[in-house]
């Protein structure tokens, strides 16, 4: 089973160990509210997870850290970057998706008839003005295979967000887009998932994993 407190580990060094991580918790995450591109800072309790992110981090064997250049995900990276001893390397491709008319609101608050149209389908469902989820999917790829290919053999902490995340995972796992709410409801503040990457191959190897509730694994 991936999910929960699945230890973080693999058997042998064959491709890029990433250990994907969305930013810590913000106000309006909190709230349920889509910050999409908007640079929304961290909350204390977002603070304290990204501390015990980088507590984590200074195990882990790590020989980078890239981030999305928002603040949140920027913020978070900070403590595993130090403890790396090196500064986050910051990727535009790892931003969060655009939400358009939903920035700054929750389901609850728009019209019946769009939140029913996106929970229905969130790739031809999405929301006026936002970014299309399948171009989101592609540039997530070509950030997680860049990350890859510049580290090869290595293992590096991407720090991103929930719904990039969700939409890249299904992407280099051939899972349809339009599935990414059901068979990813999450990415949780702070948790690491962890993927294997070697050449076109993608193997998921553990999914939301608190980082002070395992070890970083070998």
């Amino acid at each position: 089973m991936l999910a929960g407190r699945t230890k973080l580990g693999v058997t042998g060094r064959m491709g890029t160990t990433l250990f994907l991580a969305r930013h810590g918790q913000t106000v309006w995450h909190a709230e349920n509210r889509y910050a999409g591109v908007s640079d929304i800072a961290l909350t204390d309790t977002g603070r304290r997870q990204a501390e015990r992110l980088g507590a984590w981090a200074a195990d882990a064997k790590l020989e980078a850290v890239w981030c999305s250049p928002l603040q949140r995900a920027r913020e978070t990276a900070a403590p595993a970057a130090r403890a790396v001893g090196r500064p986050a390397t910051v990727a535009a491709d790892l931003a969060e998706v655009d939400f358009g008319s939903a920035e700054g609101r929750t389901l609850a608050e728009l019209p019946a008839e769009i939140a029913a149209a996106f929970r229905a389908d969130p790739v031809t469902g999405a929301f006026d003005g936002a970014e299309d989820p399948l171009r989101a999917a592609a540039r997530g790829v070509r950030a997680l295979r860049r990350v890859a290919a510049e580290h090869a053999e290595g293992r590096v902490l991407v720090v991103a967000h929930n719904t990039l995340l969700r939409l890249t995972l299904c992407a280099l796992l051939g899972i349809p887009a339009a599935r990414y709410r059901t068979v990813f409801p999450r990415i949780d503040n702070c948790a690491v998932t962890q993927v294997r990457i070697s050449g076109t191959d993608t193997a998921l190897l553990a999914l939301n994993v608190p980082a002070d509730a395992t070890s970083p694994g070998t």
